[in-house]
């Protein structure tokens, strides 16, 4: 916990561009319950749909979404848009002197991505990509069980996400709004994966299915290498029967999770440890990640605004080449006032230095996921070319000399 408002700043005032079934169900009442951030405006093209978000959570409600970012009371926004408007509503916010909490992926291409943390590092402001599973204790127990060798060396994680096949007219049927699973579900086991091989990981092949008529993709399967040779593999659509779940394979047993990338908050987790002496499994005790998200986001915004030089506006660009300085930078300037000194200290722990590491790690996170996906859409094209281009076999009379 980071404390109730009345101990510390006044909450994280947020906005909410759209009322996705994400943002109602999920995002909204955790931001309602964390200590630091208060619900300020929902925003919608559509007023009605607008005030009965807003009256469930005790906020004002915005029709257009233009108007919201220019409240100058709203400090941050959420995101929760369809992904092919995320880069155009995410740079509006930034330029507008907003903090964001894109949904996840952030954008669907590198470039763009690249571009937004570039946009939000000049203007000082914390932007940030809402996977939440990351943020779920149960990975930080995997990572440090097969770290400390409880299934010897690893040599393969499988990672599986898949639903039910979502309504007619469901946004993951329209490929204009950037629909299909690749975007939608593939990217959690995809950083999954990342998770446990590394940024480094790179697609050796992938093959995705699309629909007949929407053209969207709606399954397929990757496989993924790290540099060190271990392999993986992630499954994935959104016509099949429930499951979301990944398993690490070792030299000395395996380990597996199901439930693994969005679990009520009351779920209690198993990791199951298969060894040869035998099959255990570890409970672990409930956990909140969509509330654990919202908290690290406010939690960077607080400490951004608690450090802002006086007299300068949020997102703002900056005056001159001392005010660009990092910390370290600021800190040997002082050194001969050790006070001075203590004090920048303390400052970068909680304040600059800390938002610019969130930034960086969600910087390379992100763009990693979405080099994958590039990756991902490079190696099916080339799968069907090769599909439709068949080498000729031995077996074949026309492959005959």
């Amino acid at each position: 916990m980071y404390g109730s408002p009345a101990e510390g700043p006044e909450p994280v005032r947020i906005g909410v561009l759209g009322c996705a079934d994400i943002a109602r169900r999920r995002v909204l009442p955790a931001f309602a319950a964390d200590p630091g951030s208060r619900v300020a405006a929902v925003a919608s093209r559509d007023g009605g749909r607008a005030r009965e978000t807003a009256d469930r959570f005790d906020c004002a409600a915005v029709t257009g979404y233009d108007r919201l970012l220019a409240d100058p009371t709203v400090e941050a926004v959420y995101v929760p848009l369809p992904v092919a408007l995320h880069a155009d509503w995410i740079e509006r916010a930034l330029r507008a002197g907003k903090h964001v909490l894109g949904e996840k992926p952030l954008t669907g291409d590198v470039d763009s991505t690249r571009r937004l943390f570039e946009l939000a590092a000049a203007r000082g402001l914390v932007l940030a990509e809402n996977f939440m599973f990351p943020r779920h204790p149960l990975h930080r127990r995997v990572r440090e069980l097969v770290t400390g060798g409880a299934i010897g060396e690893l040599r393969s994680f499988t990672g599986e996400f898949a639903i039910p096949a979502p309504p007619p007219g469901d946004v993951r049927y329209d490929a204009a709004l950037g629909g299909g699973t690749l975007l939608d579900i593939a990217v959690n086991p995809l950083l999954a994966a990342r998770l446990f091989l590394g940024p480094a990981l790179t697609v050796c092949g992938a093959r995705l299915r699309r629909h007949p008529v929407h053209g969207v993709d709606t399954g397929g399967a990757v496989l993924l290498a790290a540099p060190d040779g271990v392999t993986a593999q992630v499954v994935f659509g959104m016509e099949h029967a429930y499951r979301a779940g990944y398993e690490l394979w070792g030299s000395a047993g395996r380990i597996r999770v199901e439930r693994a990338y969005a679990p009520p908050a009351d779920h209690c987790p198993v990791i199951r440890v298969e060894r040869p002496e035998g099959v255990e499994e570890l409970v672990l005790p409930p956990a909140d990640q969509y509330l654990e998200a919202v908290r690290a986001f406010s939690h960077a915004v607080r400490q951004t605004r608690r450090t802002e030089p006086a007299g300068q506006p949020r997102g703002a660009e900056p005056a001159g080449r001392a005010e660009q300085a990092g910390p370290a930078q600021q800190t040997r300037r002082t050194r001969p006032n050790t006070r001075s000194n203590t004090r920048q200290t303390r400052q970068t722990r909680g304040g600059p230095g800390a938002e610019r590491s969130l930034r960086e790690r969600h910087q390379e996170r992100a763009l990693t996921v979405a080099r994958l996906v590039a990756e991902v859409r490079a190696a099916d094209k080339a799968a069907s070319s090769a599909a439709q281009h068949p080498v000729p076999s031995w077996d074949d009379p026309r492959g005959a000399l």
